[in-house]
């Protein structure tokens, strides 16, 4: 459990103690059994499961050492039989130079063909132990296994096995070649489970945990995001727009009373002599929020500046009015670039290309970005703006504008910053934060769970 929670799961005590009564009733030697009943007990989401099955595989490994010799051989005869068995008309992969390899990849394609989990699980360890070392010995690798079994190239063979006198380019083809691509697939992933395995025997289990195991997307941090992680950030980013429209509404509701209602304050006072206890208020007219936002577009927190073009991107449906505007050195309005029904990203590119951010320099200046902003754009804020700041107070030890941002924090009806740098790291170096965290009040936020905690504590 303490490798899930240090690979960003959330397991609680009481989930433990839930896996603990859970292995009372099942039998510890069936390893599925128990892999089942430690995923139903620990994992919330099904977008932790792939973590957690990586986890599984080092902490209980399906085999040690080699792993290969008394199954390699069952596996062999079985193997055997099913090419006795086969249709003398099917035909067969091409073969390599290497007889051995030649004999392997014959295995694999009666393995691929047959759809025998078990025995690919198996075909995958003797494999990696026989193609998986680099060529110094010193580690092990899935591309050498790989690119020898090259099961890709399997498919052709594969398809005329089981489409022998059929119509080609129909439907049966489509799922026979969408069935096969799922089987090389899950060859490939049950060879990287293997060489983690023996990288984890060489090395320590918990060091390949560090290594192996990438935090889940709510938790992993904008600056270490890829391109595919961005898209499916994407996703998680609208209802969490939502959220935070009516999170700011509520708070707008509870710290803003409508209008006196005279009549209702009288009538309740009869009760109490004529004396108004309890006033009463009317009910005020309900509107969505104005939302500026500024946000740092520097390249030291590019893969932010870009999540937060994407949230801002996500807020304009949710706001009655949204300007947006970035800043290296200088600041330009950036709201044009994000208009109803353009796409994120070549919204981002014309960004890119059109937006004026650089004033000399182009290194961060936050108090040159933050006087640009006030001179130019400042009518932006009012007292029925929220004010949304978003980069990491690190201004090249140059000017702060702090009387500026503090006149415009005073006149927004909302000012929040949102940080992507670890709390440990604010005020190290050219780090501005507590200075800015005095006029602004400053969240870290590092990744997708802090953007939802700092939404739930606007309530």
């Amino acid at each position: 459990m303490a490798a899930l929670r240090e690979a960003g799961m959330p397991v609680s005590v009481a989930e433990g103690l839930d896996a603990v009564r859970a292995m009372q009733v099942i039998d510890l030697v069936d390893r599925d059994a128990l892999r089942a009943a430690y995923a139903a007990t620990l994992v919330k989401r099904p977008a932790h499961r792939p973590t957690f099955d990586t986890l599984f595989d080092l902490w209980f490994p399906a085999a040690l050492g080699d792993g290969a010799a008394h199954a390699a051989g069952l596996e062999t005869d079985t193997a055997a039989a099913r090419r006795a068995q086969r249709h003398p008309g099917e035909r067969r992969p091409p073969p390599p130079l290497d007889p051995e390899v030649q004999a392997l990849r014959r295995e694999l394609f009666d393995l691929l063909l047959s759809g025998d989990d078990p025995g690919l699980r198996q075909f995958a360890r003797t494999a990696v132990a026989e193609y998986g070392r680099t060529p110094g010995q010193e580690s092990w690798f899935s591309s050498g296994v790989l690119r020898a079994m090259s099961p890709e190239t399997l498919m052709a063979g594969l398809l005329d096995a089981v489409l022998a006198g059929q119509e080609r380019g129909g439907m049966a083809e489509r799922v026979a070649r969408r069935t096969f691509r799922s089987r090389i697939s899950r060859f490939g992933d049950l060879v990287a489970t293997e060489v983690r395995r023996r990288i984890a025997e060489d090395t320590g289990v918990e060091r390949t945990a560090r290594l192996a195991v990438r935090p889940p997307l709510e938790r992993l941090d904008f600056g270490r995001a890829a391109r595919s992680d961005l898209a499916a950030m994407r996703r998680e980013v609208y209802p969490l727009a939502r959220r935070l429209a009516t999170r700011l509404q509520q708070r707008q509701r509870a710290g803003n009373r409508g209008r006196l209602d005279f009549r209702r304050t009288v009538r309740a006072s009869l009760g109490s002599g004529g004396v108004p206890l309890t006033t009463h208020h009317r009910p005020r007219r309900p509107h969505k929020p104005e939302l500026v936002v500024l946000c740092d577009a520097s390249d030291s927190v590019s893969a932010f500046a870009h999540f937060t073009l994407l949230l801002t991107f996500a807020l304009r449906e949710q706001f009655s009015k949204v300007r947006a505007f970035a800043f290296i050195d200088t600041t330009d309005e950036i709201t044009r670039f994000f208009a109803p029904g353009v796409d994120v990203v070549d919204a981002m590119t014309r960004l890119a290309r059109e937006a004026d951010l650089v004033w000399i320099t182009g290194r961060s200046n936050y108090g040159h970005a933050i006087k640009v902003f006030g001179e130019r754009y400042g009518d932006a804020v009012t007292s029925k703006t929220s004010l949304l700041v978003l980069g990491d107070a690190r201004s090249n030890y140059g000017e702060l504008s702090l009387p500026v941002l503090r006149e415009l924090a005073g006149r927004a009806r909302h000012a929040y910053w949102l940080n992507p740098e670890p709390r440990a790291q604010w005020d190290t170096g050219d780090s501005a934060a507590s200075r800015y965290g005095e006029i602004v009040p400053m969240h870290e936020c590092r990744n997708l769970a802090q953007l939802t905690g700092f939404i739930e504590e606007l309530a």
